[in-house]
């Protein structure tokens, strides 16, 4: 229970950095529900987002245990004073819910709430959830429910300057909310478009040993009476393509499964992939390690994307016999290195080659988490791709 109000613009700026500090969608509610509660200083938060079908998608609430949640059973549905904040987009600030003509009761386990204080949480002229509050916690201590405000001024609930509080926090809930689902969404396409990706490779890969393994099949057939001994070597060779083939298909199980970064950590996570890419390409594709820590989410994602991204390059397009891939501990952070011995290109003209590889995306991803991204490669030359991020 909180023992008092946080005043002031410190705690104001608290909150929505709070907020910010977020990029899943709900963790970003969890974070609005506690820093209006304990802003307001009220007993009971919650923050619903609505679906198309007059229920809530999410729902989060604080001031709730598990227990009590689970007590009171399914998510509420968009009536009475929720469906006017939502419909209506109107703030609403009740002395007691109870007495409101909308009001129309709650599950027999949910706690009891007297005075009331909810917003509309807007994106331009969209409502996308609904922030609201309730038992505004009294200096003396005493349990809302059973020392209702006075009517008719309600001088113990929610006052004018807290709805103007939690206005500013719902418009930034709004912004936080709107980046945090904008991010989720860049996610799933990059992790569609890799998967997508990597897919295609393994399916080129396995195809050509397919391809050999029938032409194998059919010379040992071919062989078998006129000369045993070399349809013994065909079908040797058979047995060998059909254990590559096998090993391909293995691979795409393995690399195809979602949340590979999350689960393994980046090292494993490329030593793997770059093991698959070294048996779909002719060119040889090698990786190696060194001494590098647990980094931040974001910049591990991005070093995976841009070494995904180089990777794709050299392989696709350098016409390159040796891709080489470092990843080494840089003080606290970490260095990425993408090496080729392929045809290179002039960094100097930066407006094709930087459209034609993905170079101005991968400068976006290693600006977007502190890093440096930088590029050496000359025609005929190679081409490196360098990474560094600084430290936590």
């Amino acid at each position: 229970m909180s023992h008092g109000p946080r005043s002031g613009l410190a705690a104001v700026s608290s909150a929505l950095l709070a907020m910010s500090r977020h990029l899943e969608v709900r963790d970003v509610l969890k974070t609005i529900v506690a820093s209006a509660r304990e802003l307001l200083d009220a007993q009971y938060a919650a923050l619903g987002v609505p679906d198309d079908h007059g229920g809530f998608a999410q729902f989060v609430v604080d001031g709730v245990s598990d227990e009590q949640w689970k007590a009171i059973g399914p998510l509420p549905r968009q009536h009475g004073i929720l469906a006017a904040m939502l419909h209506e987009a109107t703030p609403e600030r009740l002395a007691d819910v109870r007495k409101d003509p909308r009001f129309g009761g709650w599950p027999s386990a949910h706690p009891d709430l007297v005075d009331f204080l909810g917003l509309p949480i807007r994106d331009g002229d969209e409502v996308i959830g609904a922030l609201f509050l309730a038992n505004k916690l009294r200096p003396e201590g005493q349990d809302p429910a059973h020392s209702p405000c006075p009517e008719p001024s309600g001088t113990c609930g929610f006052t004018p300057d807290d709805e103007e509080l939690l206005g500013i926090l719902a418009q930034h809930a709004a912004i936080a909310l709107t980046n945090a689902r904008l991010y989720e969404r860049s996610r799933e396409l990059t992790i569609a478009e890799e998967r997508s990706r990597l897919a295609h490779e393994l399916h080129d890969a396995v195809s050509q040993k397919l391809f050999s393994l029938r032409l194998t099949a059919q010379a040992a057939t071919a062989l078998v009476d006129r000369d045993p001994a070399r349809a013994k070597g065909e079908l040797h060779q058979v047995a060998t393509l059909a254990a590559e083939a096998a090993d391909e298909l293995r691979a795409a199980v393995v690399e195809l499964r979602p949340a590979a970064l999350e689960e393994d950590g980046l090292v494993a996570t490329l030593r793997t992939q770059i093991q698959v890419l070294d048996r779909a390409h002719a060119a040889r594709v090698t990786f190696a390690g060194h001494g590098v820590k647990a980094l931040p989410a974001a910049q591990e994602e991005a070093l995976l994307r841009v070494a995904q991204e180089a990777l794709h390059n050299a392989l696709r397009h350098s016409g390159a016999a040796h891709v080489e891939v470092t990843l080494k501990r840089q003080d606290s952070g970490a260095v990425l290195r993408v090496t080729d011995d392929g045809g290179g290109f002039d960094p100097r003209a930066v407006r094709r080659a930087g459209r034609h590889l993905g170079l101005v995306s991968m400068r976006d991803r290693a600006g977007g988490t502190g890093g440096r991204l930088t590029v050496h490669s000359a025609p005929g030359e190679g081409t490196t791709i360098e990474m560094e991020v600084p430290g936590g």
